[in-house]
């Protein structure tokens, strides 16, 4: 039996086969079904990883501004004054509603064929990497992103008709000129932000092991590790964070954020991201001190380690039916129920656990419907990481009207599973094959996580 296979199953001592019994004994996470239920520290965080957490939390929606001083430094060109402003309660963010709905908690990114000698995507000559609508006094912001749907119906097969809908990106007020010829772009809705330190906890041998690029096992998956570069080791490394997989680190993740969405310099990315086009950004841009102390770093980082995720909630026949339902039809081939952390994670007190984000945080091509065309070190424009189920059950009592994947598409996780195509095409199809009340279970399910 295979690693994968085993954890797919959903075999609950199987780690502790490979790491040691004490790795499947207890939960990790919260039991909070609130509003709040995705901002609770993990319960056993104390001493300095709690003052981190408080001093964390107090940071991640602090308002920056463009004075300098104590929380300034925004920008010159930013997405939100905020980590919050994206990251809503720290689950997701909220989609263009239509043409005239500018994103407020999406971003689109920017490149060109081609790559940077570390491997990453190619910056949009005029744009950089990201656009950025906002900007300080004096620099005006990049433009502005919306989304037109294309809407139609799809008919099951006990005849069950779901409504299906397509962004297509639309580019308004580009104040810098056009983009440039074959300029590939992605829109991205913010993803929720619990959990983060148990996934960092998983070693990336782990990872590695769960990888099946060849499909040795004749199932149709073929996860693959991104390997991304590393900016404080200078070398490429597993990639975990990121819809893409992209970022190797959540330190790297959480300095890539506050250059990239407010503008905030850090240790770790020193320059601001003005390209050599948007003159009035690079006479603004001060490169005399770090925007982003390495306290506050280190407070932020803190933070996202030790935001708990959601524990499943007790469910009924239905949703015991439909996690059968889930693993008989593939789901979890991807969606691995359990993995373990190592021995020297971020958290001494989650060291060799086993939590359940159903992830293998690899990457796999989910086919041309969920395509972006947007390559990303080695992540094609058809790839994208497993995306982690814990707490999507509980994404509506966070946020009013939560949509689903990478860039807010789905109404329902119905829709969702609706889309997944490629890789997972199979068990798309055999979702939507089943009548509707394997299908209700199956929701059910995904509900109680």
């Amino acid at each position: 039996m295979t690693l994968r296979t085993a954890l797919s199953l959903g075999i609950g001592c199987f780690a502790a086969v490979v790491f040691g019994c004490a790795a499947a004994s207890q939960d990790l996470g919260t039991g909070n079904t609130s509003r709040a239920a995705f901002v609770q520290p993990l319960a056993f965080i104390d001493g300095e990883a709690l003052t981190n957490f408080r001093f964390g939390a107090d940071l991640f929606r602090q308002p920056w501004f463009e004075e300098t001083g104590r929380f300034g430094g925004l920008g010159p060109l930013s997405n939100r004054f905020s980590c919050a402003g994206c990251h809503i309660e720290n689950g997701r963010g909220e989609t263009s509603t239509g043409e005239t709905s500018f994103m407020r908690s999406a971003l689109v990114r920017l490149s060109v064929p081609g790559a940077l000698p570390n491997g990453a995507p190619l910056p949009e000559p005029t744009y950089g990497d990201q656009l950025q609508p906002t900007g300080i006094y004096g620099v005006p912001g990049e433009g502005q992103a919306s989304t037109r749907w294309l809407q139609w119906d799809e008919t099951l097969a006990d005849g069950t008709r779901i409504s299906l809908r397509k962004p297509e990106l639309v580019l308004s007020l580009l104040r810098y000129g056009p983009v440039a010829d074959g300029t590939m772009t992605s829109v991205r809705m913010s993803p929720p932000v619990f959990g983060l330190g148990l996934l960092a906890a998983v070693p990336d041998k782990d990872i590695v092991a769960l990888a099946d690029p060849d499909d040795r096992n004749h199932d149709g998956v073929r996860g693959r590790v991104n390997h991304v570069w590393n900016s404080e080791t200078s070398r490429a490394e597993v990639g975990r964070f990121g819809l893409k997989a992209n970022q190797p680190t959540l330190r790297q993740q959480v300095a890539s954020a506050l250059i990239g969405d407010m503008g905030l310099t850090s240790s770790l990315f020193k320059q601001q991201n003005c390209t050599a086009k948007e003159e009035a950004c690079l006479r603004t841009a001060s490169g005399r001190y770090l925007e982003a102390s390495d306290d506050d770093l280190k407070s932020l980082v803190g933070y996202m380690e030790a935001v708990a995720p959601p524990l499943r909630r007790a469910g009924d026949r239905a949703s015991t039916q439909g996690e059968q339902l889930f693993r008989q039809i593939g789901c979890a081939s991807c969606h691995v129920p359990s993995l373990t952390t190592g021995a020297d994670g971020p958290l001494r007190h989650a060291a060799n656990r086993a939590i359940h984000p159903y992830t293998d945080l690899l990457l796999h091509d989910m086919g041309e419907g969920l395509a972006d065309g947007r390559p990303d070190f080695e992540a094609s424009g058809r790839d994208w990481r497993t995306a982690p189920l814990w707490g999507i059950g509980l994404a509506g009592t966070v946020l009013d009207k939560p949509t689903y994947l990478h860039d807010g598409r789905a109404r329902t996780l119905s829709e969702a599973i609706l889309w997944h195509g490629g890789e997972a095409a199979h068990a798309r199809n055999a979702f939507a094959a089943l009548n509707e009340n394997n299908r209700n279970a199956i929701i059910a399910f995904l509900n109680s996580l």
